[in-house]
């Protein structure tokens, strides 16, 4: 088949636009995000006060009493009982805590939760200090508290307690001895101290993680004002420095370990503040007047240009485009036109297609965040998985091509029984629609609300529902030829960008090696054998489970296998399929350590309200020329569209085909079309509700938690191919015994956080397999002639009759 014509032309218009555009001049080095200071009125209270934040509104605490805000520079006054004399107030805009003495001169003991029911103020203990504390102060992140000072002996102290287990004491640690500390920042998965060194070199910024010891992360950048520290975003400390009445707005990026100054504000004569909004509520105290303002980062949209739109438009074009052609040339006559496209797709077009599902939004926006945050451990999957491909071409595709099926589950059905195919098919549905389908369609729409301005949810649905249209329409084939141009214009952009990142690097080339050399961002291999973390062995194991032993448990990328027209050319397509992958994953991941080198390079670009999956977003939308911007957008589009179109003709195509033509007394191919297409507007539908609900979520790496889901779901069949095609003794009976117990140990071990979450899904195959074979033992082995060509130590036999 020839390719359609509509991806030639868009090419040839990309690519003149491309040549233009790379000489587009480039942005300015301003911080993109404005710092704003607003007067928030005041109160009749004295210099002793405490500022605190409930529930996102404003408090000022003084003895026995207590003011609230009410609107815009109006306060309320409360009445208040503290359990004790307060000392400082702690918390992170919406949870507040009062740290409490016995008396005005007493240690601190008591740390209690501060609450507003009814616009009434009253409090809740936590279990008490496991010992006195002076010179205390406080933090909180999700469920931790913490709380450090010095002991009656001047030794110092951290104390944390977790809200989530409701632990009936606090877990003890030692506490900074480097010099006084002004305040307490937690952040991601570690606390931050801003301490005054004893040898007066000035303040620095100390780094603690669960378990270990103090280290020094790097010199503030002036002196911290009254104590004017907060965990913004996702990564980011929020820190006012600076003597007199000009102040420095700055941040410190934990990531990449620099500060940036965002701007200035004049606020003289401050005292301690509190966490709010995107910033500080601060207070300068009068004649028994407390004035209140406050100091905060004004979020921004990045909004596309003309050129921008007509990129995506032209790629929106082509990909209609190229749905209404394959739609008028099919019109999908039979089941195997819609499924498979007729058995006549090029092995290197099935092979790119096999890349393109392969490679979703969760590689473009979520993996090039991994490597940003972390290094390039994660590609050793990519490169084991092609390696282990190798196998499967040779040995799992011509046994399961040869069987003419169109759902691998029908497999599963002549090896063993129904009962099998149907579970594994269900499961590998829950798999889709839960752990993939719903992340898939969220991280661009993310990004497309950075850049736009358009809201997340309306996002989702342009992009699912647009899927859903060309799917429906055009099948098996409008999916495939689409993959084509779109890894054609995810790729051109990736390299783009790199190419672009080096360019913006003052050092070029040698800056980007050398910051990443310095940084070990570009570090591949941890060989030792914590299985709580993604280790050399860990990749190893999930390589020989999920690519070599259980391949074909992907009817996403099985599907496209079926398309070829002989074993020879399946074959070629998964040798294409592996080619493709490590080149190509290792774009993603230079993107990642390109962006760590840029934004470490030039701080104040990036914006620390967003989160860390956002950065390649926010760098398209803030750094790229004009209509450059608008190609990658299109790119993250395309790498949601080829694999959210590919799952929802898949679950069509498991529902039609298993389900429906497995259970029908008399099946007919028209109503079998028919309910793939309702199935595919249904699923989308639910896929676009899940995103939705993922928005609601504020998620560190979707990138683990996609992980984390396929895991729980992807495994417990898996194993039910590895048994079937390399066991004779396995039946069906042991099988489905496997699978069961493999979803429930894998529930429990996610539950208690046993292993990393990478290795979820081998534990799972593993546990089906071990499982399954056993529990075959006690019952009867299939006969020879029943499993004939249907593993690889078996004879072939002729295929299957039958349109499955």
């Amino acid at each position: 088949m020839k390719i359609p014509p509509e991806p030639l032309r868009f090419l040839r218009t990309t690519g003149a636009l491309l040549l233009a555009l790379g000489c587009a001049a480039l942005v300015g080095a301003a911080p993109l995000l404005p710092v704003r200071l607003t007067d928030q009125g005041s109160v009749t209270a004295g210099a002793g006060s405490q500022l605190a934040v409930v529930d996102g509104i404003p408090l000022v605490l003084e003895g026995g009493r207590g003011w609230r805000q009410t609107g815009a520079n109006s306060w309320q006054e409360l009445a208040w009982r503290p359990a004790g004399t307060l000392t400082a107030v702690f918390g992170d805009g919406q949870t507040a805590f009062a740290l409490l003495a016995d008396g005005p001169t007493d240690a601190t003991q008591k740390v209690h939760q501060l609450l507003l029911t009814d616009g009434q103020l009253s409090s809740r203990p936590l279990p008490a200090l496991p010992m006195p504390l002076r010179a205390v102060h406080g933090a909180v992140k999700d469920a931790k508290v913490f709380v450090h000072g010095t002991d009656q002996s001047g030794v110092s102290r951290l104390f944390v307690w977790s809200r989530k287990d409701g632990a009936p004491a606090w877990s003890a640690y030692a506490g900074i001895a480097a010099g006084r500390v002004e305040a307490l920042v937690a952040q991601q998965d570690s606390l931050f101290a801003v301490v005054t060194s004893t040898d007066g070199t000035g303040q620095r910024l100390h780094q603690w993680s669960a378990g270990g010891t103090w280290i020094e992360a790097s010199p503030l950048p002036g002196p911290l004002a009254a104590g004017a520290a907060r965990a913004v975003g996702q990564a980011h400390i929020l820190c006012m420095v600076g003597d007199g009445a000009a102040r420095r707005i700055v941040t410190y990026y934990t990531v990449t370990r620099v500060w940036a100054e965002l701007g200035q504000v004049a606020f003289a004569g401050i005292q301690p503040g509190a966490a709010w909004g995107n910033g500080f509520l601060l207070a300068r105290a009068g004649d028994r007047q407390l004035t209140l303002s406050l100091v905060e980062l004004v979020p921004t949209k990045l909004l596309l240009r003309p050129l921008d739109w007509v990129m995506i438009v032209l790629y929106l074009a082509l990909i209609a485009g190229i749905g209404v052609y394959c739609f008028r040339r099919e019109k999908k006559q039979s089941t195997a036109s819609f499924f498979v496209g007729s058995r006549t797709i090029p092995f290197w077009a099935a092979g790119i297609s096999l890349y393109a599902t392969n490679s979703s939004s969760i590689g473009y926006i979520a993996t090039t965040a991994k490597a940003f945050a972390t290094n390039w451990q994660y590609l050793l999957g990519n490169i084991f998985g092609a390696l282990g491909l190798m196998f499967v071409a040779v040995w799992i595709v011509p046994l399961l091509r040869r069987l003419e099926l169109m759902s691998v589950f029908t497999y599963l059905d002549q090896r063993f029984h129904k009962s099998v195919r149907l579970a594994a098919s269900a499961f590998c549905i829950t798999m889709h629609m839960s752990g993939r389908l719903s992340v898939i369609l969220f991280l661009p729409s993310l990004a497309i609300a950075t850049i736009t301005g358009l809201n997340v949810i309306w996002s989702i649905m342009i992009m699912g529902l647009v899927t859903i249209a060309y799917t429906a329409l055009g099948g098996m084939r409008a999916v495939i030829w689409t993959d084509l141009a779109q890894v054609i214009v995810k790729v051109g952009g990736l390299i783009f960008a790199v190419g672009f990142i080096i360019s913006r690097l003052h050092g070029g080339a040698g800056e980007f090696v050398a910051t990443a050399m310095a940084d070990d961002k570009m570090k591949m291999f941890d060989w030792s054998f914590d299985l709580t973390k993604a280790t050399v062995w860990c990749f190893i194991f999930l390589t020989l489970l999920e690519t070599v032993l259980t391949f074909p448990k992907d009817q996403i990328l099985m599907q496209r296998v079926f398309t070829t027209k002989s074993e020879k050319e399946a074959s070629r397509s998964v040798w294409v399929f592996a080619v493709m992958v490590i080149p190509a994953s290792a774009l993603f991941y230079l993107i990642g350590t390109g962006l760590y080198v840029f934004y470490h390079s030039h701080p104040e670009r990036m914006n620390p309200l967003l989160p860390i999956d956002a950065t390649f977003p926010l760098f398209i939308a803030a750094e790229l020329p004009t209509g450059v911007t608008g190609l990658m957008i299109a790119g993250l589009f395309s790498a949601a569209m080829a694999t959210s179109s590919s799952i929802l003709n898949s679950v069509s195509t498991m529902v039609s085909v298993d389900f429906y033509e497995k259970i029908a007394k008399q099946p007919s191919q028209a109503f079998s079309i028919r309910l793939a297409e309702w199935v595919t507007v249904i699923a989308g539908l639910i896929g676009i509700g899940l995103a939705i609900l993922l928005s609601r979520f504020s998620i560190n790496s979707f990138l683990d938690t996609s992980i984390e889901l396929v895991g729980l779901f992807g495994g417990a069949f898996g194993g039910a191919y590895t048994l079937g095609m390399f066991t004779r003794r396995a039946n069906w009976q042991g099988v489905l015994i496997g699978m069961i117990v493999s979803f429930v140990v894998t529930f429990a071990v996610w539950w208690l956080h046993l292993v990393h979450p990478f290795l979820y899904l081998g534990c799972s195959i593993l546990i089906s397999i071990v499982v399954g074979y056993l529990a075959s033992l006690f019952f009867p082995a299939p006969s020879e002639e029943s499993i004939a060509g249907l593993t690889i130590l078996t004879p072939k036999r002729k295929p299957v009759a039958g349109p499955a």
